[in-house]
């Protein structure tokens, strides 16, 4: 029995191919563009491996994309066929057979198993993150990371990337001190964690301090600009945070020159470029023809129900391209969608429907409509999946909704319940609401 660089089994008996698992291991923790490449040279090399074949079906379903799901099955249906060498490796085939069947919460339930046989295994460590991530989970992210630190000691060569899970999930759940020192900490033994760096990122976001993130970012390239296309999204973040210093200028450049240099239609790419967009659209900046290339990539996912936290990023390029009938055809799935059983059926029920609505609500400047049924989403928003900052879009348009629509109390209260969140830090966007609605309220009522 072979060992992988965190110590964990692994059944490959060529020892090009277990070099590869390893190189393929750090390019996954490290969000590096190599990843794909390694893990094709593990296939090449070990092609009865269970543990490969299920990596690469694993990858396929997280991209949530509809045509990869076909790739998935194939690749579960090799590791099936294949030879699945030890516990861990059996586990990871099963969780990839439990999200294909409709149930990412048995496929996390799986990773854990393994977790607990083999606490120092970072790699399915991350595995089960990024899944938890994609269902909202963040208190089982916390807890998961939490689980195995011990096993992560000085001597583990992952450590760093441990450290920058916990960071994330530490900020995801609202304790920002604890989040920055971890984050900053991996760093120091993972100087390639652009996941750790962009949760410290997260940290600035929340606690308003703009200048400290924009530092840590430009300061840091080489925790991130080896990545795949993560990279645009460490963009985006120092995007937010020049808009939190009203630099609405350096955003849009930042916008066409880095956050859209490549025009892919990656739902995480999408949902970078949408959500400044709309961001830089609620501070009263024309964005011109923008919106007209994400709408057409849109209009080509409206049937694909993969993960309601990109569907909504696909109506916001809809709406605001104009796209009617487009975002008819999504809000019209969406109705199919729910109808159905499972755990993503039900986050199209709820918090999706009214998500949708209000989103074409706000399309059509319907603005009680869209206070209405964003405010409904409210309260269920946090398991479509994303971070606390990428969901804070559709916060914002509540919120704008709610004060065009001269909804003075409730939307006071949506943005007190945004600023607690933030533990009180006010940010530009929340001052300049709490403003707008301070005008209204010494208008008299008619």
């Amino acid at each position: 029995m072979n060992f992988d660089v965190s110590g964990s089994p692994i059944s490959m008996t060529n020892a090009e191919a277990v070099k590869s698992w390893n190189s393929l291991t750090r390019a996954f923790l490290a969000h590096s563009a190599a990843a794909p490449n390694h893990l094709g040279r593990v296939l090449e090399l070990e092609p009865n491996s269970a543990l490969g074949w299920a990596a690469k079906g694993l990858f396929s379903v997280m991209m949530g994309r509809r045509e990869l799901i076909s790739v998935a099955r194939d690749a579960h249906v090799t590791a099936l066929n294949a030879h699945a060498g030890n516990f861990r490796e059996e586990r990871w085939v099963h969780a990839l057979g439990e999200w294909l069947a409709g149930r990412p919460s048995g496929a996390i339930m799986a990773m854990e198993q393994v977790l607990k046989e083999y606490p120092n295994d970072t790699f399915t460590a991350k595995i089960s993150h990024a899944i938890r991530f994609i269902l909202g989970d963040a208190t089982g992210m916390r807890k998961s990371i939490e689980n195995i630190l011990p096993a992560h000691g000085p001597e583990h060569p992952l450590r760093g990337y441990i450290f920058g899970c916990h960071a994330f999930a530490l900020e995801e759940t609202g304790d920002y001190e604890l989040a920055e020192k971890a984050g900053l900490e991996g760093l120091k033994y993972a100087a390639d964690d652009a996941w750790g760096l962009h949760a410290v990122a997260h940290v600035y976001d929340m606690t308003a301090d703009p200048d400290q993130g924009i530092a840590l970012i430009e300061n840091n390239h080489s925790a991130w600009d080896h990545c795949n296309n993560f990279r645009y999204h460490v963009w985006w973040h120092k995007a937010l945070l020049h808009m939190d210093r009203g630099e609405l200028t350096t955003c849009l450049e930042l916008y066409d020159q880095k956050i859209r240099e490549e025009k892919t239609d990656d739902y995480r790419d999408i949902s970078n470029a949408t959500s400044l967009l709309m961001r830089l659209e609620l501070e009263g900046v024309e964005v011109g023809n923008r919106w007209e290339e994400l709408a057409d990539f849109s209009e080509n996912r409206t049937e694909d129900g993969c993960l309601v936290f990109a569907d909504l990023h696909y109506m916001l390029a809809l709406g605001a391209a104009g796209r009617a009938d487009a975002a008819g055809e999504l809000a019209c799935r969406y109705t199919r969608d729910a109808a159905k059983q499972g755990e993503m059926p039900a986050r199209v029920a709820d918090p999706g429907l009214a998500a949708i609505a209000g989103l074409n609500s706000f399309a059509e400047a319907r603005w009680d409509t869209a206070f209405f049924n964003l405010s409904n989403a409210r309260p269920a928003m946090q398991t479509i999946g994303g971070s606390h900052a990428q969901r804070d879009v559709f916060e914002r348009m509540t919120i704008d909704a709610g004060i065009r629509a001269g909804f003075v109390k409730q939307t006071e209260d949506i943005l007190a319940e945004r600023l607690a969140r933030r533990a009180g830090n006010e940010d530009r966007f929340t001052a300049t609401r709490f403003a707008m609605l301070a005008e209204m309220n010494k208008i008299p009522a008619q």
